[in-house]
């Protein structure tokens, strides 16, 4: 288990963390989420004690990091794939780690097959792609058979066969009762993987729920095809909703309710001929929730009409 006690990290006159408070517990994949610059890789820098807390702390069981006497057979990370020894070979820079915590040899082997990399042990490190410096990232963390795992954007670099390979190895960790910590930007991966998601902006927690509980109240779209789209469009827009024309004529209403749309095609005497709820995603939940914390945004784009 991972606890965030009133975690806070000051920079100079930067507040990167500001009293971060949660827990990640065993037995399901929970998501970090949080736009760029929200205090995501310092605080799991903090909890593997790679920097030092200015207030609070991070616990591993109930442990500083520091505290932990062989760390590899508590915790495993993966936060940079590519910093590793360019001119180590993989299976010596898993040997060097293996010994440093006490862990026989043979445990490298077996990890190197499991992620799918035993052909290129023997090659230096310098000359992997992003998604086999990824995959011998995550044999690192695997090493020491650890019961709590930090994972910082692991799928990067990894084709869709391998997104899909962890996904499936997340969810066989969290099912062993693992504590599995996973920050990724990717929302439409979080909303499949993680059974939890914790969001974070500008170093400061704003929720944390499941997927479901945090778009089940969320306003989504109506997907609308009707047979005169420019009167619903003018009776929506008094009704103050929100029109876009999308592909094949269909039109995408926000701001109101698909009983809303209806009624006022109904009382214009329109035929409505497709009038579909879209649930909100997770992305959508995730912009209106963090709309306030990101640090470099735009405004609403016009497009040209050449398309």
């Amino acid at each position: 288990m991972l606890k965030i006690d009133h975690l806070s990290k000051k920079y100079s006159n930067t507040l990167a963390v500001d009293d971060l408070n949660f827990d990640v517990n065993p037995g399901v994949v929970t998501g970090f989420l949080g736009p760029n610059g929200s205090g995501k890789s310092t605080t799991m820098r903090i909890i593997l004690g790679l920097d030092h807390p200015t207030k609070g702390r991070a616990t591993i069981n109930g442990l500083d990091y520091h505290d932990l006497k062989e760390p590899l057979r508590e915790v495993g990370a993966l936060l940079d794939a590519k910093a590793v020894h360019p001119g180590r070979t993989a299976r010596n820079h898993l040997r060097a780690l293996a010994a440093s915590n006490k862990i026989k040899r043979s445990r490298v082997d077996d990890v190197l097959d499991f992620v799918g990399i035993s052909s290129v042990a023997n090659k230096k490190v310098g000359g992997f792609s992003l998604g086999m410096s990824q995959r011998l990232g995550i044999a690192g963390a695997l090493l020491g058979d650890p019961g709590v795992l930090l994972f910082d954007e692991p799928v990067n670099g990894l084709d869709p066969e391998g997104i899909r390979w962890i996904r499936d190895f997340f969810r066989s960790l969290a099912n062993e009762g693992r504590t599995v910590f996973v920050s990724s930007h990717l929302m439409s991966e979080m909303a499949v993987t993680a059974d939890q998601i914790i969001v974070i902006g500008r170093g400061r927690f704003i929720t944390q729920g499941s997927v479901d509980d945090l778009t089940a109240n969320a306003t989504g779209t109506v997907i609308v095809r009707s047979s005169d789209n420019a009167q619903l469009t003018s009776a929506i827009l008094t009704l103050k909703g929100t029109v876009q024309l999308v592909h094949d004529n269909d039109l995408t209403v926000s701001g109101l309710t698909s009983d809303q749309i209806g009624r006022a095609a109904f009382e214009a005497g329109i035929t409505v001929l497709e009038l579909t709820p879209q649930r909100a995603s997770l992305e959508d939940v995730f912009i209106d929730l963090t709309a306030e914390s990101v640090e470099f945004g735009g405004g609403k784009i016009e497009m040209p009409h050449h398309e």
